[in-house]
């Protein structure tokens, strides 16, 4: 038995940019300006699909509305066999018209991408696109007006950061283990070598501080006053 023709639940332009103009307006007033920052690709590994020479340039600001009332979500904190590490996760809800009227239309980007980064300046962090739902508002009206987007706490792994935001540029200060970051230069622009050909750093450039999470020192120190149980008799404690 066919549906009743008298209403057209599903191809209605009006009523779909009527929707569309309340879903924008709700998220103008119940959102937060963030800033979206589309990640670069610098050298593509095409048979893993893995960049490792990302750089992120531009940033646009546009209106976002965060889903995760509850709180971050994801794994949180805890202590892996690397150390501590900081899975926070938050949604954020967009929609595609303005994403394309603020971004699209720029950047030539039809959709949200993981791997892009969004500052959330309420909190001052970074978080990276991990993944994108468009079915999010399944098919309201027959239409698709919101991207939702599952993002994850950035973690810094060398990519350039040139936003002109001073907020996020610090990230590659703070965290550089690229010698060229802390290499001095000379009013061109090029970096100056000494004799053995080596750039010549700041004198407070230190592995050891940037990174200033090695405890090896720390644990073969405190592991001295620990019994030697030796192979004869590991229970004896080298009494026998």
């Amino acid at each position: 038995m066919a549906t009743n023709f008298f209403f057209n639940n599903f191809q209605a332009s009006n009523e779909q940019g009527l929707l569309e103009g309340l879903i924008i307006e709700a998220i103008k007033i119940y959102g937060e300006d963030m800033i979206y920052i589309p990640r670069n690709i610098g050298n593509l590994d095409r048979l893993y699909t893995a960049d490792d020479s990302s750089y992120y340039t531009n940033s646009y600001e546009i209106e976002m509305y965060i889903k995760s009332i509850d709180g971050f979500s994801g794994d949180g904190n805890f202590l892996s066999k690397f150390g501590l590490e900081i899975r926070d996760q938050v949604v954020f809800s967009m929609a595609q018209r303005v994403f394309n009227e603020e971004i699209g239309n720029i950047t030539g980007l039809i959709r949200p991408r993981e791997g892009d980064l969004i500052y959330f300046p309420l909190n001052k962090k970074c978080f990276q696109i991990k993944f994108v739902n468009k079915f999010e508002m399944f098919y309201q009206l027959g239409a698709l007006q919101t991207w939702e987007v599952t993002c994850e706490l950035f973690e810094y792994a060398d990519e350039v950061l040139n936003t002109g935001i001073p907020e996020i540029d610090i990230l590659q200060k703070k965290f550089s283990t690229n010698e060229l970051d802390y290499a001095l230069s000379n009013e061109n622009g090029d970096f100056l070598v000494n004799e053995n050909g080596d750039y010549i750093v700041n004198e407070k450039y230190s592995i050891t501080n940037v990174i200033g999470t090695g405890t090896n020192e720390v644990f073969d120190m405190e592991s001295r006053d620990f019994i030697d149980f030796t192979q004869v008799d590991p229970f004896s404690e080298g009494r026998f």
